[in-house]
């Protein structure tokens, strides 16, 4: 009997955590613009945790019509990786993690193509989240010569971040946690799996 393929999940949660990504961006600088104010934020956990976005009113104009749907003042980006590394560069920055982002899609996407890989479905939502992540950073930094970072908790003082983040790092855990727990099947176990016919 042929195993079962999971690679429509890899795909899937890539489309989802890409486009839950993407709709939480526009949904938020949209939702707290204020016109003349550079900044803007809303408590979800009072004390720890809230929603807090800032805009740039140095960028330049464009008639781009996805950097427009972002609102009227265009956003303030990392230009940098997680916790704005690199970020001091800005353009430099930005076209390396560009390409850097690129060829990690590309890379993962061979990677959920393999036979192997589609029969294993932790490693299918671990890829399928990191490509997610990948593919929603990778969008902003496109069209907006960064990454839309919105969410914070600022109680620890951690740097903001966005849902492509999380997607990220959630699913580079799961591959963490699949390398050190999980025993790659040996010979002697595969052979022990399978079943020898009676003798005739």
């Amino acid at each position: 009997m042929p195993k079962r393929s999971f690679r429509w999940l890899l795909f899937s949660l890539a489309v989802l955590g890409f486009a839950a990504d993407q709709a939480s961006k526009f949904r938020v600088f949209n939702a707290l613009y204020e016109e003349g104010q550079l900044s803007a934020q809303r408590d979800w956990v009072p004390g720890w945790f809230r929603l807090f976005v800032q805009y740039d009113p140095t960028a330049p104009t464009t008639d781009c019509p996805v950097v427009k749907a972002n609102g009227p003042m265009q956003p303030q980006v990392n230009h940098g990786a997680l916790f704005s590394l690199g970020g001091e560069y800005k353009t430099d920055a930005n076209r390396f993690f560009t390409a850097v982002s690129l060829l990690a899609a590309i890379g993962i996407s061979i990677w959920g193509l393999r036979k192997k890989t589609g029969h294993d479905v932790w490693l299918c939502i671990a890829l399928g989240l990191i490509l997610g992540g990948t593919a929603g950073n990778l969008f902003d930094r496109i069209f907006f010569g960064g990454v839309r970072d919105f969410l914070h908790f600022y109680y620890i003082k951690w740097p903001v971040f966005n849902v492509a983040d999380c997607c990220l790092v959630i699913g580079a855990g799961m591959l963490l946690l699949q390398a050190f727990l999980v025993k790659p099947k040996t010979d002697e176990t595969l052979a022990a799996n399978v079943s020898v016919p009676p003798a005739t």
